[in-house]
């Protein structure tokens, strides 16, 4: 199974760089090499961001696999993306 993830950000910024980090620190030893990750600047891409609801940065979407699910901040709440992953909880 493959995880078809977005994550968007404002910029390129510290706060945009620390979920980037974050964010492979946690999936690549549950999912490593099983997942895609595209990472669309919202300043770069106003339309896509309106069209996908995306009123805060960063806000990370889980599209595949179903069901969709959103993480809003800096991902430093391993727990919380591990849960809206479905990956379950670090402890």
């Amino acid at each position: 199974m493959e995880y078809r993830l977005k994550l968007y950000v404002a910029g390129h910024t510290a706060r945009a760089h620390r979920a980037v980090e974050h964010l492979r620190a946690i999936i690549d030893p549950q999912i490593d090499g099983r997942y895609r990750l595209e990472i669309v600047d919202v300043l770069d891409h106003p339309d896509v961001a309106e069209l996908e609801r995306i009123v805060a940065t960063p806000t990370l979407v889980k599209e595949q696999p179903e069901p969709l699910r959103r993480v809003i901040g800096d991902l430093s709440d391993r727990d919380e993306v591990l849960i809206a992953l479905d990956l379950g909880s670090a402890g």
